[in-house]
């Protein structure tokens, strides 16, 4: 485990508008930096960088937090992984806890692994390049394909010699060691002896999320009957391909700015299409999708599309798939490319714009497209139509979310002329049966009863507890000049406003303002950083977007002779406004409690609580009074 004082050095070297311009283009506005969000498409710049206070907020997306968190969303790496690039990138030593010998042993084992797999990669890439072989066979091939050589470079493709060791005595010779070699399967040992895995193959390196050559896929090119044409690399501590998706390095980025995954077949598929100019595609590769593939593209996008050729077969195989990605939560659409074609050959008989227009126009929503392709074989057979129904209500049984579920019953209900109330009935029962051990929600609740419009109060009480917190953020351990009656006292913001709103039992009604008011006990240094790297996603954003300016005056007004006082001129003064406005709030809502409990009180309680309401009465008088409070600070 990385030493705190370690990960506070990161944070204190590592300067958020440095990491920043490596990845996105920054422009001065202000005291900020202002550039196109790197984690969504946009034309105008939202994606705000404060150096002064060493975060990044994007006011289109959301995204906010401070070096580390940067390099965690846009990597999509873990936090211990991101600090260990950053202190990389800095030339920082990271101080870490003691690991045993055994782990030390297991990561170093990976470690090898990997350099490994690094060289087999570049050997069969220059074997493709520059042998006769690999000119008249690898390259030739490729160029059928319609493989560029920038994409080549790009995915890294090699080709294995057609030799028993050829590849083993490189290694061996350049001092590679022959256990890593066994165990990530480049080389296999039998009977003492020692053979190349790959032979007179293509090679389509497997990488990981971060770029680090895990494996490979090979494909043999000429006719033989006791070979397989396919051959991967097998499981090892580094390669587990049920946990990867070939394309992932290449299309993450495309993926998020595109909030969508195109899901495809084969290696081929994902490289004809990404050099279509299509880079938002994965393949599994050939396998089964899994959970865990699954939940490899959710770090990116919620939206799949999966890209189907003809084969009716093939789709139907494919289906249990997709019932997995419904049931992890994410939508899914289909695409069916025309008889004959598929993602690899429609993308190169066809311009970029034809194929983008085609993925776009074609695009179905999955629930639909299954039931209209089941529907459409059953040809009106009352007990295949019984049938198709059990089967679509199975799949609309597994969507956790209930309002994708209720729309999906809907449509269904349509599409197959049946009442909705069976459908319903039916979804419940399964999910009574299979999903929870609980009664299910039932579906008719109609929307507009579960999702009610805020009042007046709420929404300009949240506005005014919005604007406490930007005060206390930025000026927690400031001290106040508090003009009393008899006496100026001097407060710190913090303990101001945690003294006046708790002796009066007001409370911050919206739950993430609530949060920080209640954590506020974080030295003055470290007070917004604590906040700015909260693992609590939503707080971090929060905090992030009330902080920073998304609008700043031009410097001009200076010029004309124009001075405009800084927001926070009257700092005490705010404080105290936005204090007793929130107070102003918190009691409107409380003798409007009042007024509910009068309308079903019994006769003895009447008098109590119409006490209680002239007591909020008063105190609500006089916190319109302290308002006019003229103060100093």
């Amino acid at each position: 485990m990385i030493l705190k004082s370690s990960i506070d050095k990161v944070i204190e070297i590592a300067r958020i508008d440095e990491v920043v311009a490596d990845y996105v283009s920054l422009k001065k506005r202000g005291s900020n930096l202002m550039g196109l969000c790197p984690f969504h498409n946009e034309k105008s710049p939202s994606f705000t960088v404060s150096p002064a206070k060493g975060f990044y907020k994007c006011f289109g997306c959301g995204k906010a937090g401070d070096s580390i968190r940067f390099v965690m969303d846009y990597e999509h790496v873990s936090y211990p992984d991101a600090i260990r690039q950053l202190a990389k990138k800095y030339q920082i030593e990271l101080e870490e806890t003691t690991v045993t010998d055994t782990e030390k042993l297991a990561e170093t084992a990976r470690e090898n692994m990997f350099t490994v797999t690094a060289f087999a990669q570049k050997f069969y890439h220059q074997y493709l390049l520059d042998s006769e072989a690999g000119k008249a066979v690898a390259q030739t091939y490729f160029a059928e394909r319609g493989f560029t050589d920038a994409t080549i470079k790009k995915f890294q493709l090699g080709f294995a010699p057609e030799g028993w060791q050829q590849f083993t005595q490189e290694a061996l010779q350049q001092q590679y060691s022959l256990p890593y070699l066994i165990s990530t399967g480049l080389t296999i040992e039998k009977e003492g002896k020692h053979y190349d895995r790959f032979r007179d193959r293509v090679i389509f390196p497997i990488h990981n999320v971060t770029g680090r050559t895990i494996g490979f896929g090979a494909r043999y090119l000429k006719p033989q009957t006791n070979a397989p044409k396919y051959l991967n690399s097998p499981e090892s501590d580094i390669y587990n391909k049920s946990k990867v998706l070939y394309g992932i390095h290449h299309a993450k980025k495309s993926i998020i700015q595109n909030d969508n995954c195109y899901l495809c077949e084969g290696y081929t598929d994902v490289i004809s299409l990404s050099q279509a100019g299509i880079e938002n595609v994965v393949a599994s590769s050939g396998t089964s999708l899994t959970v865990d593939q699954i939940k490899l593209i959710s770090r990116f996008t919620k939206n799949i599309t999966v890209l189907y050729d003809g084969d009716a077969a093939g789709i139907k195989a494919s289906m249990r798939g997709i019932d997995l990605i419904l049931q992890e939560g994410l939508n899914v659409r289909v695409v069916l490319f025309p008889d004959g074609d598929d993602p690899d050959s429609f993308a190169k008989r066809v311009t970029t714009e034809t194929l983008q227009t085609y993925l776009n126009a074609e695009a179905k929503d999955f629930m639909l497209f299954k039931t209209s392709l089941l529907l459409a074989e059953n040809n009106n057979d009352p007990i295949g139509k019984a049938k198709l129904i059990r089967n679509i209500v199975e799949t609309i049984a597994i969507i956790p979310d209930a309002i994708i579920r209720s729309t999906y019953t809907k449509q269904c209900a349509t599409l197959m002329d049946m009442a909705e109330a069976i459908l319903i009935q039916e979804v419940n029962s399964i999910r009574r049966k299979t999903v929870t051990s609980q009664p299910a929600v039932e579906l008719e609740i109609p929307i507009e009863e579960i999702i009610k419009p805020e009042t007046t109060i709420q929404r300009n009480r949240y506005f005014e507890e919005e604007e406490a917190i930007r005060l206390l953020l930025n000026y927690a351990y400031h001290i106040l000049q508090i003009a009393t009656e008899t006496e100026t006292v001097s407060i710190t913001v913090k303990d101001f406003m945690i003294a006046e709103l708790e002796q009066d039992g007001i409370k911050f009604e919206n739950e993430i303002f609530a949060q920080i008011f209640a954590n506020l006990y974080i030295e003055e240094s470290k007070l917004l950083s604590h906040f700015l790297s909260h693992t609590d996603e939503a707080v971090r954003n929060a905090v992030a977007a009330i902080v920073t300016e998304k609008y700043q005056l031009s410097p001009n007004w200076d010029s004309m002779g124009v001075y405009i006082p800084p927001k926070d001129f009257d700092l005490s003064g705010n404080v105290m406004r936005s204090v007793y406005l929130i107070k102003k709030y918190g009691i409107e809502q409380m003798m409007h409690e009042k007024d509910n409990q009068l309308k079903d009180a019994s006769p003895e309680l009447i008098e109590s609580i119409l006490e209680e309401k002239m007591l909020l009465q008063q105190m609500y008088m006089l916190i319109n009074k302290y308002l006019g409070i003229v103060i100093t600070g």
